[in-house]
């Protein structure tokens, strides 16, 4: 353990990551499935990025908060993945306090904006499906703009207090967290000092950019709902309901990996379970995510294909 003098206290500087130290035969399995993980997700995530960017017909509303969606996805599993890998197959689970305050600022900044982007991508079906004639109109190419740089901005601003709050805490030992990431609750635990202000703030602001958007993305779905309801022909409802369909199926996965993570209680019978819940929203769902809006999603497979035709073209 790394550790220096402060106010007669042993102050660690460095944690120890345990990782899945408790299924260490599995070393080499895990490392190759979460490295195919991995470049699944970054090559999935890049292609949906590509295509919206080199098709003109994809630039749209839906398409360009999707492209923000899969950029954030590729920033969001890299920031703990490689260091996942290097914990499993190379032992190396040191990380200092700096890197570690650093991998939960953008983990908590990354997943604060995902719960914003699914927030405004609701609203955005909202009004294409409630207030059709009225979509262009008020759906304009400034106001995307807008509404994900405030999702960007407000989510790292809300998490750098924080930041700033956990970098005045003083760890004092035991340095090992029992987890492949740095997270809020292990590091709070390893403090010395009182941390119920930062608790509490910490408590403020992830409920605010949670339940928040939650409510909104309920609000809207509930509305969109009751006009697809109000569709007379079965068709004209599926057509739709197909439109929203794979925004809705991500904000099920990724709301329910959170809730499954974070309400299972803290016991040390529980940490396995909770580590393996954290891989779903930090693995599992940023994988599903081009996989899901290239299965529904009818623009995104013309666009494949035409980039497919091009190629074997060009080839020719």
């Amino acid at each position: 353990m790394v550790i220096l003098s402060w106010e007669n206290q042993s102050t660690i500087v460095e944690f120890v990551l345990r990782g899945f130290s408790s299924i260490r035969q599995l070393n080499i399995f895990l490392f190759m499935m979460f490295l195919v993980f991995y470049i699944l997700i970054v090559s999935g995530n890049i292609l949906i990025v590509l295509l919206v960017l080199f098709n003109h017909h994809l630039h749209t509303p839906m398409y360009f908060f999707l492209v923000n969606l899969s950029f954030l996805e590729i920033w969001y599993t890299s920031n703990i993945v490689p260091k996942m890998l290097l914990i499993i197959i190379a032992e190396q689970k040191t990380i200092s306090v700096a890197s570690c305050l650093a991998q939960f600022y953008f983990f908590g900044s990354l997943a604060a904006t995902e719960c914003l982007l699914l927030a405004v991508m609701s609203y955005d079906r909202y009004l294409a499906i409630c207030q059709p004639l009225h979509y262009p109109i008020l759906m304009t190419g400034p106001l995307c703009i807008r509404l994900a740089a405030c999702s960007w901005l407000c989510c790292f601003l809300l998490t750098a207090i924080t930041i700033v709050l956990l970098s005045r805490q003083t760890f004092c030992g035991p340095n090992e967290i029992d987890h492949f990431f740095c997270d809020f609750t292990p590091l709070v635990h390893l403090s010395c000092m009182d941390t119920s202000l930062t608790e509490t703030i910490a408590y403020a602001t992830s409920s605010a950019v949670t339940l928040v958007p939650f409510l909104l993305i309920t609000a809207s779905y509930a509305c969109i709902l009751a006009a697809i309801l109000r569709i007379p022909s079965g068709t004209g409802r599926q057509k739709a309901f197909s439109t929203c369909s794979s925004h809705l199926t991500m904000v099920m996965m990724f709301y329910g990996t959170l809730i499954a993570t974070y309400l299972v209680p803290s016991t040390n019978s529980s940490q396995l379970l909770r580590k393996g819940s954290s891989l779903l929203y930090t693995i599992l769902t940023p994988m599903f995510n081009p996989i899901i809006y290239s299965l529904r999603n009818r623009d995104i497979h013309e666009a494949l294909k035409k980039c497919l035709s091009k190629k074997s073209g060009f080839l020719r």
